[in-house]
């Protein structure tokens, strides 16, 4: 059987093998290498590497049987995706949202399909702003991720030109991101550059701060200020310098300083005894600080989104926490 697909905006640049097993899932590797060898892919009506980089408008032929053919039939996983949606920003390019407590940012073995992404996707197919059909190669992504227990801004992009110049940016760290929490204690230095070299162990789903580089670890850097304290707690804002998996909460635990409802890198069962059972800490703040060329998203330099309300600094602080910011 032969099909014909027209590589589109979302899918420029993209590799054509690539792009071959996104529209092709059941086909084997072994059998799209036969196919180039064959020339029974072709790109415009000639042969092509399976190197070969699409351009927008790009005609890709393939003979193929039919059962390595996408059903386009479908029943979308991200339909049965609460519609519970808490937008800070959105435009044509990207959206931020307010991630809540207790959602993970995507699928994993405790949740399949309600989860932020396919929130996300629910909510751009029924605005009509996401079509799969449409779509070849793209689906919208987020371009960076918080954890489960932590709340607050996640990006996501639209469209692929977006999606590449966010991750780029986050990679250059000319989007700058910022945290609020609640830690036990009270540092000595209201401010400080603390620097440590971090080792995550994948059984246990957690990190260790090592005090020197060595071939397994990485080297974070993460930087605090003081804003207020009460009793023996402690506001602060983070800025991440690195972001590393569980950077912010096992760093400050390891300065004696762990997070309020922290179950991991803390004392949950102390905590909760205190009437605290959910993790101080928040993505509150994104600075877009480009540098260098954005592209498509050139408009965003300088701009910067601020959550109008954090709950535990609210709650443990008062309204007025947002002026000591």
């Amino acid at each position: 059987m032969k099909k014909l697909f027209t590589a589109k905006k979302n899918d420029a640049d993209k590799r054509l093998d690539r792009f071959v097993m996104k529209v092709c899932p059941n086909m084997p590797s072994s059998h799209l290498y036969k196919l180039i060898r064959k020339k029974d892919i072709r790109v415009n009506g000639a042969r092509a590497e399976l190197s070969y980089r699409l351009c927008p408008g790009d005609t890709v032929s393939i003979f193929a049987p039919d059962e390595f053919f996408e059903d386009t039939t479908k029943n979308y996983d991200f339909l049965s995706a609460s519609k519970a949606l808490d937008i800070v920003y959105e435009d044509e390019n990207i959206i931020v949202v307010d991630k809540p407590q207790g959602l993970i940012v995507h699928p994993d073995k405790s949740e399949y399909r309600d989860t932020l992404i396919n929130r996300i996707l629910r909510y751009l197919y029924e605005k009509g702003e996401y079509d799969p059909e449409a779509e070849n190669t793209f689906t919208p992504a987020l371009a960076n991720r918080i954890d489960r227990n932590t709340c607050g801004m996640v990006l996501a992009a639209k469209n692929a030109e977006a999606l590449k110049v966010l991750c780029d940016k986050i990679k250059l760290r000319e989007i700058d991101k910022f945290y609020l929490c609640v830690v036990h204690g009270v540092p000595k230095k209201r401010e400080a550059l603390l620097t440590g070299y971090l080792f995550k162990d994948e059984d246990k789903n957690r990190v260790f701060l090592q005090s020197k580089k060595q071939d397994n670890n990485r080297t974070i850097k993460t930087k605090y200020r003081l804003l207020a304290t009460k009793g023996n707690l402690s506001l602060l804002e983070v800025e991440l310098l690195t972001g590393r998996t569980h950077q912010i909460r096992a760093h400050l635990s390891s300065i004696g300083h762990p997070l309020l409802g922290d179950g991991k890198y803390g004392n949950l069962k102390a905590d909760k005894k205190m009437g605290y059972t959910k993790q101080a800490l928040c993505s509150y703040k994104l600075c877009f600080n480009f540098k260098s060329d954005a592209g498509v998203l050139n408009y965003l330099s300088g701009k910067t989104l601020t959550l109008s309300d954090v709950w535990f600094a609210r709650e443990l602080f008062g309204e007025n926490y947002k002026d000591l910011i």
